[in-house]
């Protein structure tokens, strides 16, 4: 008896070809018409950019299996994330680094003289962070916090940086060199063909069947396991209430040439109602100078509701006590694995979804033997 995977994105992808590779054939079902979930990537049909359809997708990791197992199924040419952010009308780097902290305080420290002027902004009177307004005002001092984040964080999460835990900021470094890499990872890059070819080859094997525009809640066949990477509640019917998650909408336009000059500017300032603009050739710099034409995406960040696409699981006190009544649900299914960011309700950047797929896999198998 084969098992079932709901979901073709990373997740499913990657426990179907794992379990394939040992002989354990699997069906594959996604509701939508297409593969690699969000991490879907297109020609666009006016411009020839290849495009991330549900917003930019850079690929960074530390993880050496993770790199090496994702080289096997595409070329990942070579991509540094710059990011850029437009506060007040003036164009800064990110994350903030020394020359963020010169530029926009008008000098020209040194490395440690940068160091100083920052730790005299910064609240040395909280001690440990709790939330993301404290981690901010703790390290980069209230005239940083104010420009880069705050505004921009409201938007992105749609309530106050107060309310928010420290652990989020951490994903955003302060750096007293002129290193502008978004990313400390070493390894970096970009899928030459897009995210959908990759997941296509994962997928590529004679033990996966794959269906696409298909509900798991609409099939009829027994499997011997399911491994569930669709929201968590949704499995359970919403029985208990919904989790909370952030949606995001994207505006398209389209242009002669070159539109910003940058793949991402990041726009803090609250009197703008988008967070981003992503100019998407720029993902492909082998190949942006070939489109007469360019597309860029305008990024609005709002609560999602029951009919649109959950991106960031908000983990908020109130999502955490549902949380946990929905964990205990399904501590107590029988031959169901829930994985992925939907699934486990956890923020997941690419390289850690496949790295916790291929873990769910190993430990099915060796299940298995025993």
């Amino acid at each position: 008896m084969r098992v079932c995977i709901v979901g073709a994105g990373f997740s499913g992808a990657v426990i179907a070809r794992m379990l394939g590779e040992q002989g354990i054939s699997s069906l594959v079902v996604d509701e939508r018409d297409h593969l690699a979930g969000n991490c879907h990537t297109e020609r666009d049909p006016e411009t020839g950019v290849m495009v991330h359809k549900y917003g930019p997708h850079i690929f960074h990791t530390g993880i050496e299996r993770v790199w090496q197992f994702i080289n096997c199924h595409g070329v990942m040419m070579p991509y540094v994330n710059r990011v850029k952010a437009n506060v007040a009308n003036k164009i800064y780097s990110l994350p903030v680094n020394l020359h963020t902290i010169n530029q926009f305080f008008g000098e020209a420290f040194s490395p440690s003289q940068a160091r100083d002027f920052v730790e005299s902004k910064a609240r040395m009177d909280i001690v440990e962070p709790r939330t993301f307004e404290e981690q901010a005002l703790r390290f980069v001092g209230n005239d940083l916090y104010e420009a880069f984040f705050k505004g921009y964080t409201r938007k992105q999460w749609g309530c106050e940086p107060s309310e928010l835990p420290a652990s989020i900021l951490k994903r955003l470094p302060l750096r007293f060199n002129y290193d502008d890499n978004y990313f400390n990872h070493p390894y970096q890059g970009m899928p030459r063909d897009g995210y959908t070819a990759i997941v296509e080859s994962i997928l590529d094997h004679p033990g996966i069947e794959v269906r696409l525009g298909v509900r798991h809640e609409d099939l009829t066949e027994a499997f011997a396991h399911t491994f569930y990477s669709g929201p968590l509640d949704r499995y359970f019917r919403y029985d208990l209430g919904r989790l909370g998650y952030r949606t995001l909408d994207f505006v398209p336009e389209r242009a002669q040439g070159d539109y910003q000059g940058t793949a991402v500017i990041n726009y803090p300032d609250e009197s703008v109602p988008f967070t981003r603009i992503s100019e998407h050739k720029h993902f492909a710099p082998w190949e942006a100078d070939g489109f007469e034409k360019t597309i860029v995406f305008r990024e609005y960040s709002r609560l999602c509701g029951p009919d649109d696409i959950p991106y960031y699981p908000i983990r908020m006190v109130a999502e955490t006590k549902l949380l946990e009544q929905y964990e205990a649900r399904a501590a107590q299914e029988k031959n169901v694995t829930f994985v992925g960011r939907l699934g486990t309700y956890q923020y997941l950047d690419m390289d850690v979804t496949i790295d916790r797929a291929m873990d769910v896999a190993q430990a099915y198998l060796q299940a298995r033997a025993h």
